[in-house]
């Protein structure tokens, strides 16, 4: 089973929930913010863990942080393949120690992200164009930890991917659709021209988080139930 692990209500899988259930993935969710319990680890094949308004340091407030930083611990230790966005990315690289910045390096928006070297034959980027486009909502960053690959990169933030064994690290959202993006830009009375700009790229969008998405299935052994 592949769990996808939210961090905020206001941060759903959005185009990943509808291409799991169109694609007929086994699958599950572990809501921690809801005081919902984890499933055993023994009984996942693959994580997915979303973004959030909170940043990594914010256990004070938001406690349920520290369950699951042990989660990713643990998720490493096992070699379950993790797939980290926006705050799940953040997450990965602090509890390999990597730095994470709040408010440094933010982006919002539609934008292309360029790949390195070793992003280019990377699994979970195969099949992405040089540079690709994506979208980003996010304050905080992350630096690339130690012993791991740096994939991709942007002209403000140069941490936009890493890979750490079985594990991946992303700073953008290949998950949003257009719902989400209208609630964050109401929820911080943002300019309407954003949601505009995603609507105009959304074919483009739309096709590469999907391919994120396939190439991550097949690299956790899904790709039976993928169609």
């Amino acid at each position: 089973m592949l769990l996808i692990v939210e961090n905020d209500v206001h941060c759903p899988a959005g185009l990943y929930a509808e291409l799991l259930k169109s694609w007929a993935v086994p699958h599950g969710w572990w809501r921690p913010y809801a005081g919902e319990p984890l499933p055993p680890l023994g009984e996942l094949q693959a994580t997915i863990v979303l973004g959030g308004a909170m940043g990594v340091g914010d256990e004070a407030e938001y406690p349920f942080l520290r369950a699951e930083k042990q989660f990713l611990k643990d998720c490493l230790a096992h070699e379950l393949p993790c797939f980290g966005i926006c705050l799940g990315g953040q997450l990965l690289a602090e509890v390999l120690g990597a730095p994470v910045h709040s408010r440094r390096h933010g982006e919002h928006g539609c934008s292309r992200v360029s790949l390195t070297a070793a992003g280019q034959s990377d699994p979970l980027l195969r099949g992405l164009p040089d540079p690709f486009p994506t979208f980003h909502w996010h304050n905080d960053s992350f630096e690339i930890p130690a012993g791991a690959v740096h994939l991709a990169f942007t002209p403000a933030c140069a941490g936009q991917a890493f890979r750490f064994g079985s594990a991946w690290g992303v700073q953008f959202h290949p998950e949003v659709d257009e719902a989400i993006v209208e609630v964050w830009r109401r929820r911080v009375q943002g300019d309407v021209a954003v949601v505009e700009d995603f609507r105009r790229h959304w074919p483009e969008l739309q096709a590469g988080g999907a391919r994120l998405l396939a190439n991550f299935l097949q690299i956790a052994g899904l790709v039976p139930f993928f169609r």
